[in-house]
């Protein structure tokens, strides 16, 4: 009775050796991969063209001393992808970013720019540095978002877009485990917002609602279904 019990254990056990042996083996292929990726960061935008346009305007002029700069502020997606073939991802990626714009003789400008943008990205497999590879890509991504700005004094209100940023991203995720890996990702996005103070100043300059998005974050990956054999009935 002992031999039966010790002999089924060998059975049960030889399927899951076999497939711990293949994941060591090398890495997991890309083709019909999926992931689930959730990054944090930072947006810093450069918004010369409004500063220049908003103390132009003869209520908040001003020619010395002038605020021109915002420290950036925080930015979030979770991101979602299907590798199609080996070099090709299909994404979907839902986001949100804001700034502060700090200016002079006015209330401070608040900037939300915030949706989901769908986009490809080719990539390739690099068996280095981490156990499963690193995987470069580079991508392009669209899609419908909110662009909010609200100044703090409660004599300018708020305004809001909706509109269609375009993204181009590059970066890498380094795969720890066949599921497991990190991220790193630099996103450059071009949009535009419209300031509440746009209301009563018809000739002010949109702001920039896009800029640099530099984000890290954690990949969860499904590695493929094995291949299943046809088995007649």
């Amino acid at each position: 009775m002992s031999r039966r019990l010790a002999l089924l254990a060998l059975l049960l056990a030889a399927p899951v050796a076999s497939a711990q042996e293949e994941d060591d083996s090398g890495s997991v292929p890309l083709e019909g991969v999926g992931r689930i990726s959730v990054q944090a960061g930072w947006r810093l935008t450069s918004n010369n063209t409004f500063y220049n346009s908003f103390y132009a305007l003869p209520a908040y002029a001003c020619a010395q001393n002038c605020a021109r700069s915002s420290p950036g502020g925080p930015f979030f997606a979770g991101s979602f992808g299907y590798a199609i073939m080996e070099y090709l991802e299909l994404g979907i990626d839902l986001f949100a970013t804001g700034e502060r714009l700090q200016l002079t003789n006015a209330p401070t400008l608040t900037n939300y720019t915030y949706g989901a943008l769908v986009g490809v990205r080719f990539q390739t497999l690099l068996d280095v540095l981490t156990p499963q590879g690193v995987v470069p890509f580079i991508g392009i991504q669209s899609g419908p978002s909110l662009v909010f700005s609200q100044a703090d004094g409660k004599d300018v209100g708020q305004k809001e877009l909706i509109q269609q940023p375009w993204v181009g991203t590059v970066g890498a995720t380094f795969r720890l485990t066949p599921r497991w890996g990190f991220t790193t990702e630099y996103r450059l996005a071009f949009a535009r917002g419209q300031s509440p103070y746009a209301e009563k100043n018809k000739g002010l300059a949109s702001y920039n609602a896009g800029g640099n998005w530099f984000a890290l974050g954690l990949t969860y990956s499904f590695p493929p279904d094995p291949s299943r054999p046809f088995r007649p009935l």
